[in-house]
């Protein structure tokens, strides 16, 4: 059963840190793009972070270029998600989730076809 489980999620001040992660099972987890997206009140989902089955190559949202940076270690099935410089605007459910490939936009939504439950990330003073 394919399962994506997110964690690390939590509040923090502006200008804080948090590091989610992201662990799957029951798929060929070293063959998948993963990719990070998240989803505030009364907005769209949008993509946040994606890296590819190696981790050779990654992508970002023009929100958090320079503050975020994705990872992945196979090994232990899990991609991580680094926030730095956190901002209030972050304040959202972030959800992974996970493909076998896609086609021109790495991050496009429309290729993810697994995703996990999310995880609460709230950034207030």
């Amino acid at each position: 059963q394919l399962q994506l489980v997110e964690s690390g999620g939590g509040s923090v001040q502006p200008g804080g840190s948090l590091r989610l992660s992201c662990e799957g099972s029951g798929f060929t987890f070293e063959h998948s793009i993963i990719g990070w997206f998240r989803q505030a009140p009364g907005k769209e989902r949008e993509a946040v972070s994606c890296i590819n089955d190696i981790g050779s190559k990654t992508k970002y949202g023009d929100s958090v270029k320079g503050r975020f940076t994705i990872s992945r270690d196979n090994a232990e099935r899990t991609v991580y998600l680094q926030m730095n410089s956190l901002k209030p605007e972050d304040t959202a459910i972030y959800y992974c989730a996970a493909t076998l490939a896609t086609r021109g936009d790495m991050c496009g939504l429309e290729w993810y076809d697994s995703w996990g439950q999310g995880t609460q990330v709230t950034v207030s003073s």
